[in-house]
């Protein structure tokens, strides 16, 4: 009886077959399975994902499959016409069983724009994502790991930072500036890395009496006034954060002694939203919204589309309807005296997560029975 090859010698033959110009399909047979008991999956720069790889196929024959690697087909160059054919989500059923989530050309160019955006390697990236919407984040995170990775050259759109650990489960910071076109940018290109975790720490309004300036808002669910995913993700569909990693980030706070609340946040397309008031106010005032900020909500959405477990950790930095309005003196003292404790609430969760999950966040409170092999219940 032939032995199963290492899954060292797999994911070097993976890279092999990409460095020869060809897309590398892993094989894989599931003895276990009545249903789905052969899963192939192509790929583009395995490379990128080879902690994630290590991981997932290393489970699978843990579990009795039989995983082979081959080439399938040349990789297409990006001027390729049928290469922009290849791109469209709406011609994929992205909810059928198979053994990865995304095509080889969608994974090729996300891989080349997150280097474009962020100006840093995608293989740089980590199981662990925080997004920010202020360099004073990032400023933090450099102080907690003085040997983090930047961008290798200066202006990028949305710089990122990487404390990088050599099996992956380190963790990288993205400041996406303001807006949700750029959470949806970022969170469309980072999901064909696979992260263990999402998490947005940006600052936000609160919108109740008893909050705040650097209060602490854990969201709960959210109001999408975002309009960026509307095609994709229908309003109707319920986004929530994960529980589990909203469970950590609460016994956070509570261990910081921090002062929060707990509920649903408002995001919004419109930074301006103060001069067109009455929908916006109705519609806070309708789902009891504590809170408004721009990329929330836009980063759980496509992490429930993109099946990756999410969470949203606000400060509260204004209360626009409480006559105390983000103006741009008085801010900077509050903004000194929370980021340190902001990202250090995140980083413990993230520790957590890392300690109590290593295979990742249980993703079958992700994704339905019928839906992508790796990052999942490997017997189904």
């Amino acid at each position: 009886m032939a032995t199963e090859p290492p899954v060292e010698e797999l994911l070097d033959a993976l890279d092999a077959v990409a460095a020869d110009g060809w897309y590398p399909a892993v094989d894989v047979r599931r003895p276990w399975s009545t249903a789905n008991p052969e899963i192939s999956g192509e790929f583009a720069r395995p490379d990128a994902i080879r902690p994630y790889l290590r991981r997932e196929l290393s489970a699978l024959m843990r579990a009795g499959a039989t995983v082979s690697v081959r080439a399938s087909r040349p990789a297409l160059p990006f001027d390729d016409p049928a290469f922009f054919d290849a791109l469209d989500e709406d011609r994929v059923d992205l909810r059928g069983k198979k053994l990865f989530l995304f095509g080889p050309e969608r994974m090729a160019l996300s891989l080349d724009r997150l280097t474009h955006y962020t100006g840093t390697p995608a293989e740089y990236f980590q199981r662990h994502i925080l997004f920010t919407n202020y360099a004073m984040h990032v400023e933090s995170f450099r102080e907690r790991f003085p040997d983090a990775e930047g961008p290798s050259r200066p202006g990028v759109q949305m710089p990122a930072w990487h404390h990088r650990a050599p099996d992956g489960t380190g963790v990288s910071l993205v400041n996406i500036g303001v807006g949700p076109s750029n959470a949806k940018t970022i969170t469309d290109h980072l999901a064909v890395l696979r992260p263990d975790t999402m998490v947005m720490i940006g600052h936000c309004g609160g919108l109740r009496n008893h909050q705040a300036l650097g209060d602490f808002v854990l969201a709960t669910a959210y109001q999408r006034a975002d309009h960026v995913l509307d095609d994709a993700l229908p309003l109707d569909i319920p986004v929530i954060p994960n529980h589990r990693l909203n469970t950590m980030l609460l016994d956070g706070l509570d261990a910081a002694s921090a002062r929060y609340r707990l509920g649903v946040v408002h995001t919004t397309d419109n930074r301006n939203w103060e001069f067109n008031q009455r929908r916006t106010l109705a519609m806070m005032k309708s789902a009891r919204c504590i809170a408004v900020d721009m990329e929330s909500a836009t980063i759980a959405a496509n992490g429930f589309r993109y099946r990756i477990p999410n969470a949203t950790l606000l400060c509260v930095s204004d209360k626009p309807l409480h006559a105390e309005p983000k103006l741009s003196g008085g801010a900077r003292v509050f903004y000194e005296a929370s980021k340190r404790q902001h990202l250090d609430i995140a980083l413990t969760a993230l520790d957590r997560v890392r300690r109590d999950y290593p295979n990742g966040l249980p993703n079958q409170e992700l994704r339905s029975p019928d839906e992508p092999l790796l990052g999942a219940d490997q017997t189904r």
